[in-house]
């Protein structure tokens, strides 16, 4: 007896979009910047979230999940509410966007270039467009990484 051939395919693996890795600001003050390396990674299998890392240079990073649309829309206009905000700079100024993050026990300005993270963003679209990127969503696997963290189990 033969195993049905069907079972035996490889699953296609979906294209990459390598991570971007950004040279961005970090407002310490009104006249104060500190440059910061962030890392952008899309995952196709959660293309609605947006992993940013930001590297220390010593010790781990901090990651954010932040809302691919909200990034996207950031880049032209105020996008976001709560602990996630982002919105370009003034315009003649140089073309970037700021990005505010906040939460109980930090808030943090940077000035990222809205250019190069605009291409990248661009080639996750076109991995995943806006309309399809909740088709097939493990709902309850994506709640418990954004409220546990990966590999956690709830009680």
């Amino acid at each position: 007896m033969h195993p049905d051939p069907s079972q035996l395919r490889a699953r296609p693996t979906p294209e990459q979009v390598p991570s971007l890795f950004l040279e961005l600001d970090q407002m310490l003050d009104e006249f104060t910047r500190m440059p910061i390396r962030a890392e952008f990674r899309f995952d196709p299998d959660m293309p609605a979230v947006i992993r940013v890392e930001f590297l220390a240079e010593r010790g781990p990073g901090l990651i954010w999940y932040i809302g691919r649309e909200l990034l996207h829309r950031g880049l032209t206009a105020m996008s976001g509410s709560g602990d996630v905000r982002m919105w370009p700079t003034l315009p003649g100024q140089q073309p970037s966007s700021w990005l505010l993050l906040e939460s109980q026990e930090v808030e943090a300005l940077f000035e990222l270039p809205t250019a190069q993270l605009g291409e990248w963003l661009d080639a996750t679209y076109r991995i995943t467009s806006a309309e399809t990127e909740l088709d097939g969503l493990n709902w309850d696997g994506f709640l418990m990484e954004l409220l546990d963290g990966p590999g956690t189990p709830s009680a």
